[in-house]
């Protein structure tokens, strides 16, 4: 699995994060989300599924490697 992150449509709800604190955090300074690792291990697939879906903006898309 890839992440691809389009940081224009974050909205910085902190909803990736919290679903999948792992792969995900945010910017100190305007919140904006930051992805740790674009390709993480299978032990983080289904949580960054999670992220994925609860992203307000559909800003995180996932490409099966």
């Amino acid at each position: 699995m890839r992440i691809e992150f389009d940081e224009r449509k974050c909205v910085a709800a902190g909803q990736c994060g919290m679903a999948a604190p792992d792969v995900f955090d945010q910017r100190d300074v305007d919140g904006v989300a930051i992805v740790l690792d674009r390709e993480p291990g299978p032990e983080h697939h289904d949580a960054v599924r999670d992220a994925a879906a609860v992203c307000p903006a559909a800003a995180i898309r996932l490409v099966q490697a």
